[in-house]
């Protein structure tokens, strides 16, 4: 503006006002087709038909056989303002529908050439023709119930805005993404996507969840999920959840949904993933499809011009329901793998007020009633032997029993590590670990990067039952073992987990404790090709079951893996 010109405050023309908005909502094709089909989901539509030509830019249109509009409330929907979802100020408060300010269709009609035809009646409907913004003409249309909305020439009349967008390729996923989303959040809706007339997708009514996830994510994605269903105070969370030992550093897919509503919010997807710790490899991201149900009222959804973002009203007790959710999910027994294709079988909700108390002395001496050697036998606080049918110990390694369902085999090692995890993170954050006193002391030599995890660690080295002092040098004295079973190797163990921790093979745990306690469960549990008696394995597998996520050892591998009796008879021909 020049030096010395002073410009009046005026009232912006609707014009402008509609483009300003049309700027915070209309972002790209992408938003104009999401926008469009949340009116039609607002208007009760059981079948959405999408069609786009160049990625948006020539040609969008979304029919549904909703509600429909009434030729007065076909031209009265290009007002600013205008909407049939609030009426009072008090209908701001608990939001059910989704769309609410009156904006969408005024600032899409001003940014390109704009049609809307409608009935609520079949053969009675009229037809309002927009251009830029200007009404055209009104007509009567004969057609059947609902609404089909069209926007042609995209930001014809706003060429800055049209020469920002991107490809047509990338507009027309991004399209895709929007179509998808709205389809997973409602799979008793049946969908229609035509990209430059070829169908990309087509969903049927009255779909399951995870009939649409296979949809729309694959049925590859969908089989390594496993059925989340939690509640806590006034939360409720159900989705699924990707098993551990199929996450991938790439390639995962998150949605979250609130009271039918797809947001996004990395806080609640972290709070996810804190449900995976010591049960994941650091730096894996697994899948996820979480659906919060909060009362309407816990929720703010008008907080983002496009809808993207919610508030909740406290969202911590949210992010705790979240990562308790998906704990829970993981510690049951279908998280373990499974050999083949396993139904997805939708557990019974868990009604949870705190978290459950944990067992506070499984790190006992160990030898078992009689006084032989045991594996894993604590007289004064045994969670029980492992009882059931037969077990076989096979290859020295693998822990088989039948099941009701098939065969199931548990990695020893794997398994021991999951115990002594969970033992040793109870004990490190209260009192310690028994140590057994040697009569010698033992002296190790270390390098100097290993003298400092010694020093950095000491407290927790004490905790697990390891009482070391310098003795000179770069050599240290322990005086004090831990003494996890009887086939523990006190020295080697120490020298393995110390030089683990120096070389950062740990590294990826956010949590110092945790990391120590999962370098020491590996070291520390019994090996591969060590042959265990029946007692041995019964109280090993009585332990696992009595932790809190079983399936799973500290480094995101399985620890138990099902084999389906339906696989079976399927490679022996019998299904």
């Amino acid at each position: 503006m020049p030096a010395g010109i002073i410009r009046r405050i005026a009232i912006l023309p609707d014009a402008v006002a509609n483009q300003i908005a049309a700027g915070e909502v209309v972002e790209r094709p992408a938003s104009v087709v999401k926008e469009l089909i949340e009116n039609a989901l607002d208007a009760g539509a059981r079948h959405v038909r999408v069609a786009v030509e160049n990625g948006g830019k020539t040609l969008i249109e979304v029919a549904d056989n909703g509600g429909g509009m009434t030729r007065d409330e076909a031209i009265l929907s290009l007002d600013r303002h205008a909407t049939s979802k609030i009426h009072a100020v008090s209908d701001l408060v608990g939001i059910a529908t989704f769309g609410f300010r009156g904006e969408a269709l005024p600032a899409i009609a001003s940014v390109s050439r704009f049609t809307v035809c409608s009935a609520i009646h079949d053969g009675d409907g009229a037809e309002v023709s927009v251009t830029g913004g200007r009404l055209d003409q009104v007509r009567e249309m004969p057609r059947q119930r609902g609404t089909t909305v069209t926007a042609r020439a995209l930001f014809y009349n706003t060429p800055a805005r049209r020469k920002f967008l991107r490809s047509a390729a990338s507009e027309s996923r991004a399209i895709w993404d929007a179509t998808s989303t709205l389809a997973l959040s409602h799979p008793d809706i049946s969908f229609e996507l035509l990209l430059d007339g070829r169908h990309r997708l087509i969903v049927p009514d009255g779909q399951s969840l995870d009939e649409r996830l296979a949809a729309v994510w694959g049925a590859d994605v969908v089989r390594t999920l496993i059925p989340v269903e939690f509640a806590v105070g006034g939360v409720h969370i159900t989705g699924f959840a990707q098993r551990p030992a199929d996450a991938q550093p790439t390639g995962r897919r998150a949605q979250l949904l609130v009271n039918g509503r797809p947001f996004r919010d990395s806080f609640l997807v972290r709070a996810a993933e804190a449900g995976y710790r010591s049960a994941i490899h650091p730096g894996d991201r697994p899948s996820l499809f979480l659906h919060v149900q909060v009362d309407p009222g816990e929720v703010d959804v008008n907080v983002h011009p496009a809808k993207l973002e919610v508030r909740f009203r406290d969202r911590f007790a949210v992010e705790r329901a979240v990562e308790e959710a998906v704990r829970n999910a993981l510690g049951r027994l279908d998280a373990a793998a499974t050999v083949g294709d396993a139904p997805l079988m939708a557990p019974r909700p868990v009604w949870r007020a705190a978290p459950p108390e944990m067992p506070t002395d499984l790190f006992a001496p160990l030898t078992d009633n009689v006084g032989t050697p045991g594996l894993l036998t604590n007289p004064s606080a045994d969670p029980g032997q492992f009882v059931g049918p037969a077990l076989l110990q096979l290859a020295d390694t693998y822990l088989c029993y039948e099941s009701p369902d098939g065969l199931v085999i548990v990695d020893q090692h794997s398994a021991h590590e999951r115990v002594i995890y969970e033992e040793v993170m109870r004990h490190l954050r209260s009192e310690g670990l028994p140590a057994q006193r040697l009569l010698l002391p033992i002296t190790i030599e270390l390098t100097d990067e290993e003298l400092d995890v010694v020093a950095s660690h000491g407290e927790e080295l004490r905790q697990i039952g390891y009482e070391v002092e310098p003795f000179g040098g770069r050599t240290v004295a322990i005086h004090g073992v831990p003494n996890p079973h009887p086939r523990f190797a006190a020295a080697a163990c120490f020298r393995e987990m110390v030089a683990d921790l120096a070389r950062g093979r740990f590294g990826g745990w956010a949590n110092r404790l945790e990391r120590f306690a999962a370098t020491y469960a590996c070291r520390a549990a019994v090996k591969a090709g060590q042959t265990l008696d029946e007692r041995s394995m019964r109280e090993l597998l009585g332990r696992l079951f009595a932790c809190e996520l079983p399936p799973h050892d500290v480094h995101g591998r399985s620890t138990i893996v099902q084999l389906p009796t339906t696989e079976l008879e399927h490679r022996f021909g019998r299904r």
